[in-house]
């Protein structure tokens, strides 16, 4: 997959592509591979595992938002 192919897919299209390589092997899986979280259902208690890119450029600007 080169580039122009994923920026063709977008986001949620190369998230499917992702996806689709995988299969969910534990029972305590409840929702997998999503945009930016999975649900899992460890010793009967829900739990929600998220994560997010944050990018300099394209979700904010430095020179509007210093580090400080």
């Amino acid at each position: 997959m080169n580039n122009n192919e994923i920026n063709e897919l977008e986001e949620f299209g190369l998230i499917k592509r992702i996806s689709s390589k995988f299969n969910n092997k534990r029972k305590s899986t409840v929702i997998g591979i999503g945009d930016d979280s999975a649900v899992l259902n460890p010793h009967k208690k829900l739990m929600l595992l998220s994560s997010d890119m944050v990018i300099e450029g394209i979700h904010f600007d430095l020179s509007y938002s210093p580090l400080k």
